[in-house]
């Protein structure tokens, strides 16, 4: 979890090869009206996040359901919607990825084909909760190279 451009694709598909686990990027679980209305500058409100993070629950669910362990990209910027991930998942735990926040917009400033603009950076800042100390999961600073922070990652998992 994390806001845009804090290393959550690359970090999961780094679990996901060492592991073996199956992995889902979560920006593929939004709907074409929450693409345009972030592509256009707007950040999404709680409305738009909810059938998203719903969604995410279900493939969740249906690979816990199957007995496999997985991992999956979500900012889940505020608690209530890392509650609801857990809701019917209670084996969910979140790794919470925290960059500078000049670091975080060097990196937005500088990719490309991705439709989140940097502009809405300070929105998911403002937004972003972190991850409580009574919630599952733990915080990694990544504060060194890919590997590095992956290293760092997987020493807190099972």
């Amino acid at each position: 979890m994390g806001v845009s451009g804090s290393g959550k694709t690359t970090v999961a598909e780094g679990i996901a090869a060492e592991r073996g686990w199956p992995f889902a990027e979560g920006d593929d679980f939004h709907p074409e009206a929450n693409v345009e209305k972030m592509r256009s500058g707007h950040p999404l409100t709680d409305e738009d996040r909810w059938p998203w993070l719903r969604t995410i629950a279900g493939w969740i669910s249906e690979r816990q359901e199957a007995g496999e362990s997985v991992v999956v990209t979500c900012s889940a910027l505020r608690r209530v919607y890392r509650d609801l991930l857990r809701e019917q998942n209670p084996s969910v735990v979140f790794c919470e990825l925290k960059v500078p926040d000049a670091v975080l917009a060097d990196r937005l400033a500088h990719r490309q084909g991705h439709y989140m603009p940097a502009s809405l950076l300070r929105s998911q800042l403002d937004t972003l909760e972190d991850l409580g100390e009574d919630e599952p999961g733990f915080t990694v600073l990544v504060d060194g190279g890919p590997d590095e922070v992956l290293r760092k990652v997987l020493a807190h998992l099972p």
